[in-house]
């Protein structure tokens, strides 16, 4: 399996971990929606990560997990969340995947970073801990971890951690973060992968400012499948046309505490796991709001049929 590196592009999509109703993993919904990633046009996928309900899960499970899906992929890359409050949980969850082949590891700053230099040094003991040889993808998501990262913070980091190859973008307002990222490159810093979140909500801009393409879990990955192609072609009128059609329905998941409810419903309506069932303390949509998503999706299918 290749490893990622700065030149990684594509759609690594977020995946959700499948569980019947009494919490249990569902390992033939794994299998079946791992499929249905890699069929929709996913270069790879990203276990474990925030959306992956990981830290429900026990180390065992994760290991199991990440063994189930590479062995799935059939050498397709595959990224696994490290992310842990402690260096050692780190260190044996990302030497434990990366020995089953893993392409790499994410890892997101714990809360308790507030300085520049905390968060620079944070990053040199991951990837002390880690190992020179083993990629790390540095999630960037204040939004959920309270920790921002500033441009000057994140520049000192690429420039000393060389085993820090992608960034998984997800600030918001962050636009500019990306453009910043390339102008250092095109002034001769090394080069990063950036693969951008938030259910893909600034898919468009973000490959417009340079990014490599997604990373994140919207329930239609053939749609920033598409949106990243058609800008790389030239296509941003056609990108922007797709975008259009699914953005009343990425607005209704990007809801905080609700979004995994959502992404879960509209996987299992479409037949790709079994159950919509979060894991507890995660809880389910409500009636009122899955009928709701129900009209989202029926009025993406219209408009995507209207446009061809």
């Amino acid at each position: 399996m290749q490893l990622v590196n700065g030149e990684t592009n594509g759609v690594f999509v977020i995946a959700v971990t499948p569980f019947d109703e009494t919490g249990a993993i569902d390992w033939t919904s794994l299998d079946r929606v791992t499929d249905f990633y890699f069929e929709a046009g996913a270069t790879g996928l990203t276990l474990l990560g925030m959306m992956g309900e990981a830290p429900k899960m026990t180390q065992a499970e994760a290991i199991a997990i990440t063994k189930r899906v590479i062995a799935r992929a059939n050498g397709q890359p595959i990224v696994i969340g490290v992310s842990a409050p402690g260096l050692a949980s780190i260190r044996e969850l990302g030497q434990a995947v990366m020995d089953l082949g893993a392409a790499g590891v994410m890892v997101a700053p714990p809360g308790s970073l507030k300085t520049d230099p905390q968060i620079h040094a944070y990053y040199g003991q991951v990837t002390e801990a880690l190992g020179s040889d083993v990629p790390v993808v540095l999630q960037d998501f204040p939004l959920s971890t309270g920790v921002n990262i500033s441009n000057e913070a994140l520049s000192r980091i690429i420039e000393d951690f060389s085993s820090i190859k992608m960034l998984k973008h997800e600030d918001w307002p962050g636009l500019a973060k990306i453009s910043a990222i390339r102008e250092a490159e095109a002034n001769g810093r090394r080069r990063v992968s950036i693969l951008c979140g938030n259910g893909g909500l600034f898919l468009t801009e973000e490959v417009g400012r340079g990014a490599d393409g997604a990373m994140t879990g919207f329930a239609y990955p053939e749609m920033m499948v598409a949106v990243t192609h058609e800008m790389k072609a030239g296509n941003a009128d056609r990108a922007r046309d797709l975008m259009d059609a699914y953005l009343p329905l990425i607005r209704y998941e990007t809801q905080p505490g609700l979004g995994l409810a959502v992404r879960k419903y509209v996987l299992a309506k479409r037949g790709k796991i079994a159950s919509p069932a979060l894991r507890k303390p995660g809880k389910a949509l409500d009636a009122r709001s899955a009928a709701e998503v129900d009209i989202l999706m029926e009025r993406t299918e219209k408009r995507l049929k209207e446009l061809g």
